[in-house]
């Protein structure tokens, strides 16, 4: 029997509240009568303020999500599977926000790595269980909270450099600087090509947020060490976004996700 939209109605309307104080959160950083992109601590691994913009293309997406709840569908993967999360990370990440947009690095930094633990969470459930049978699937879950994932990922790294490491205006980059530096760039690359060679289709969304991301911190930075490995490994993670176009494309050449492990097996004879 088809299910009513009312059903799992305080969790929807969490999930609305939570929403707009999230979307509100990022707003401020916009309409703050000080530019906030631009007088935050500048550390060497900073990015250019235009990285920040994929923040738009999270909050359009999850607000398609917020609607899909209402669906049948959407209610089985965002109700029922991705639960009160939801509402959690929404207000972690606001309080992120809200410390980083006010200069507490530190306190912000723990926050982001609450953040990248939710998103973490809401991940591996979409992934592991909540594999997509339909394009609002695709859409308003699996796009939206693998974009998310690769972003949080990113997050983590710019926030550690302005907790911890030197003001890039008042320091030069001495040699521990440019080793973590490099460090930095290597796991976000790392990371980017495991999203990328995870599984036969790879996760495009994540690996294009680290890859735009080392883009923009080469633009942004012009201190020639970092300034040339962060091109280096902004192509290096190209190479990552191309193997996911790849993925993608097999995928749907054989007309639907393919399933590789043992575990996703029986979902193949037990779907409806």
């Amino acid at each position: 029997m088809a299910g009513r939209w009312t059903d799992g109605i305080v969790v929807k309307i969490v999930n609305i509240v939570v929403y707009f104080l999230f979307l509100g959160s990022n707003i401020y950083t916009i309409a703050a009568p000080h530019d906030i992109y631009y007088a935050t601590k500048d550390t060497y691994v900073t990015p250019a303020p235009w990285a920040f913009l994929i923040w738009t293309l999270i909050h359009l997406l999850l607000l398609g999500t917020i609607v899909y709840q209402f669906t049948e569908e959407g209610k089985r993967v965002v109700i029922d599977g991705i639960s009160w999360r939801f509402a959690l990370l929404g207000i972690l990440n606001a309080v992120y926000v809200h410390l980083w947009a006010t200069h507490h690095y530190i306190v912000a930094f723990v926050f982001a790595l609450l953040v990248s633990s939710a998103v973490t969470h809401i991940y591996y459930v979409v992934k592991k269980y909540h594999h997509p049978s339909t394009t609002g699937d695709e859409i308003f879950v699996h796009l939206p909270f693998s974009l998310y994932h690769g972003w949080t990922t990113v997050l983590v790294i710019l926030t550690a450099f302005q907790a911890f490491g030197v003001d890039a205006h008042t320091h030069p980059a001495g040699v521990w600087t440019k080793v973590f530096v490099f460090l930095a760039f290597f796991f976000l690359e790392g990371t980017s090509a495991a999203y990328a060679f995870g599984s036969v289709e790879g996760d495009l969304p994540a690996s294009i947020a680290i890859t735009w991301s080392l883009y923009a911190i080469f633009a942004h930075q012009h201190e020639p060490f970092v300034h040339w490995t962060a091109l280096v490994f902004a192509i290096l993670s190209t190479l990552s976004v191309i193997k996911g176009v790849y993925g993608l494309s097999v995928r749907y050449r054989r007309g639907g996700i393919i399933l590789e492990d043992e575990e996703r097996a029986p979902l193949v004879g037990g779907g409806r």
